[in-house]
């Protein structure tokens, strides 16, 4: 019993990171208003210290959980949280949009150490079906949460004036939070086996980070310069990037020099749809998080601070239908997830129609319930979906491949929707809002499309443990240690 009650301790304590990365993307979203006047910001400046910080966390993720696997996975997410605590209180100390945003990116960049950690610690700690279930679920409620607590946080410190400016307070609460991380990692998180072998494939990161920055970047800049020739090179020049990185891996892989990734991973065929309904599915969600945070205030006249307060009640019924899903997932398996995208559907529709001036704050808060009902019911169980075939001793290179998956699909969302989104500002909020949404729907269609392909395996614990052992016997075959 000591066993189980110190797995779980651990389990706790490895989650202040994915807790700690998201409220700091989503945090930033009710404050965008304060941080723009307080660092003379443009708009695409300002969306650049959401997608910053996502670019730096998607570019080094998969060398995140690579280290954790040379190193040691208690070590790197020890520095990885000491380093995000570091470079948070430097955001609070910017003076400039360029400061803020250069900062950002470093912090971004040290989550992408500390995140792989707790996803490889879930791999490895919880072997049992059912248990690692039910860790997975903690950490897709523990997302989902952070998501609500990032927004509330947002507007009620960009709201306070103390000694200093409220909205760099956003950055500073990250200070008490790492210190006690760090001691209870110190103290109570033990150290995963090593594998000595693993080595770097310094150039695979240099190309993959080369081509996310040729994507994103001219997709939030370009907009605003009005799409010189500059911003169109980029971008293509992105997808011939990726097409590089993609051979220079395969070369790698056959010459047995340890890629960055492991490419045979996508034969897995589970592994590879989920994949792409987690890449759908957190771009509309980050997306609406920033979407609906600046139309309340700026379209509909909510201060700060209620607009924060108005996330607390999607919050509470995230998590409850995330509890409520992780348990009919067993009877019912995809339909579960099937029923939360409907959901979504209605509450994204409802609110393009009904969310206009003079709308009343329970009509506003009821509809961002729906959203947060139907959100529970998907994403906590995308994860699961997305890794649940992987073996355990490839747990870094999954983590890492997955969350690099799930950061992109943040920064395309803030990219490309929010991107729409500030387009189409300069005819109204309202009309940008609209714009926004039907952004939001075909991206949830997508994310319909691959739970409709995703083979339905209704979780009897004798039915998944046999798919488990035939997929883990794929899966040795075809990926390399």
């Amino acid at each position: 019993m000591k066993e189980v009650k110190n797995k779980w301790l651990e389990l706790i304590i490895v989650l202040s990171a994915p807790l700690l990365s998201v409220i700091d993307v989503f945090i930033i979203n009710v404050a965008i208003p304060a941080i723009k006047k307080g660092v003379h910001a443009t708009d695409a400046q300002i969306q650049l210290v959401i997608a910053g910080y996502l670019l730096g966390y998607a570019a080094f993720l998969i060398t995140g959980g690579r280290a954790g696997d040379h190193f040691g996975r208690k070590k790197v997410f020890f520095w990885g949280m000491f380093a995000f605590t570091l470079a948070s209180c430097l955001c609070g100390l910017s003076t400039s949009a360029l400061q803020l945003n250069v900062t950002r990116f470093f912090q971004g960049l040290s989550a992408s150490f500390m995140v792989p950690q707790t996803i490889a610690f879930v791999q490895v700690l919880f072997t049992d079906t059912k248990e690692r279930a039910k860790a997975f679920a903690l950490y897709g409620i523990t997302l989902g949460v952070a998501a609500a607590i990032g927004q509330a946080l947002g507007g009620y410190l960009s709201d306070t004036h103390w000694a200093i400016a409220g909205w760099r307070l956003i950055f500073f609460i990250n200070l008490p939070i790492g210190i006690l991380t760090l001691w209870a990692t110190h103290k109570y998180v033990t150290e995963t086996k090593k594998h000595q072998n693993t080595k770097f494939d310094y150039s695979g990161i240099a190309i993959l980070t080369l081509g996310l920055f040729c994507l994103i970047y001219p997709l939030i800049q370009g907009r605003e310069a009005g799409w010189p020739l500059w911003s169109v090179g980029l971008i293509v020049l992105s997808f011939g990037i990726f097409s590089f990185f993609i051979y220079n891996q395969k070369r790698k892989l056959a010459r047995n020099e340890n890629p960055l990734i492991d490419v045979r991973l996508f034969r897995i065929k589970d592994f590879n749809i989920g994949l792409l309904a987690v890449l759908f599915h957190f771009m509309l969600h980050t997306a609406y998080l920033l979407l609906s945070a600046v139309y309340l205030q700026n379209g509909l006249g909510v201060s700060a601070l209620d607009c924060g307060l108005y996330f607390i009640v999607p919050g509470l019924l995230f998590v409850a239908s995330s509890v409520l899903a992780s348990r009919l997932i067993v009877r019912f398996g995809k339909r579960v997830l099937q029923v939360g995208v409907v959901i979504l559907a209605i509450a994204f529709y409802t609110q393009m129609m009904l969310w206009k001036p003079g709308a009343n704050a329970w009509l506003i808060v009821s509809l961002m319930g729906v959203w947060g009902l139907g959100n529970g019911l998907v994403l906590p169980s995308l994860l699961n979906l997305a890794l649940k075939n992987v073996p355990a001793q490839y747990a870094g290179a999954a983590a890492g491949v997955y969350s690099t998956f799930q950061q992109t699909a943040s920064a395309l969302g803030v990219s490309i929707i929010g991107g729409v989104f500030f387009y189409y500002s300069r005819n109204g909020w309202q009309v940008a809002y609209h714009a926004g949404v039907v952004g939001l729907l075909v991206s949830l269609a997508l994310v319909s499309l691959m739970l409709y392909l995703l083979p339905d395996r209704k979780a009897s614990q004798q039915g998944t443990s046999k798919i488990n052992a035939v997929e883990a016997e794929k899966a040795e075959v075809l990926i390399l240690d």
